[in-house]
């Protein structure tokens, strides 16, 4: 977790007109950033996706270098299967805690699928693995 012992975190509002589009790591989604990577000086990242299309192939298998990744379905389903055996579809309502490190894939979306997505810390790699045997 970064040095936070001589800065203060601070208070983050975002709304749709204030919250600006960024660049994210899939291309059929718009990332939105929420302002709270600044505001809590990396601790922690708050973002929403939405499809701008369906997934049309998975992503592959994958792994965050992070503590973990929380997601909740605003609007819409993913699909996604992990290096446990475990496949979920996640829909609007839901959510999910992905630990940083544990492999995964996501298969499908739904082409209007909406995501509140959190990681902890802000930067989280992604690393692209093999199938678990």
């Amino acid at each position: 977790m970064p040095d936070t012992s001589s800065q203060l975190r601070k208070l983050a509002h975002a709304t749709a007109e204030s919250a600006p589009l960024v660049a994210g790591r899939r291309d059929f989604f718009k990332y939105r950033d929420l302002g709270v990577t600044e505001a809590s000086l990396g601790s922690m990242r708050a973002q929403t996706m939405t499809a701008v299309r369906g997934m049309t192939e998975p992503t592959g298998w994958h792994y965050h270098e992070c503590e973990g990744q929380f997601v909740y379905a605003l609007k819409g389903w993913v699909d996604l299967e992990f290096e446990t055996g475990e496949t979920l579809r996640i829909k609007e309502g839901e959510s999910l805690f992905i630990p940083g490190g544990l492999k995964h894939n996501e298969t499908a979306t739904s082409d209007d699928l909406e995501i509140l997505e959190l990681s902890i810390p802000a930067e989280m790699g992604t690393v692209p693995c093999d199938p678990p045997a």
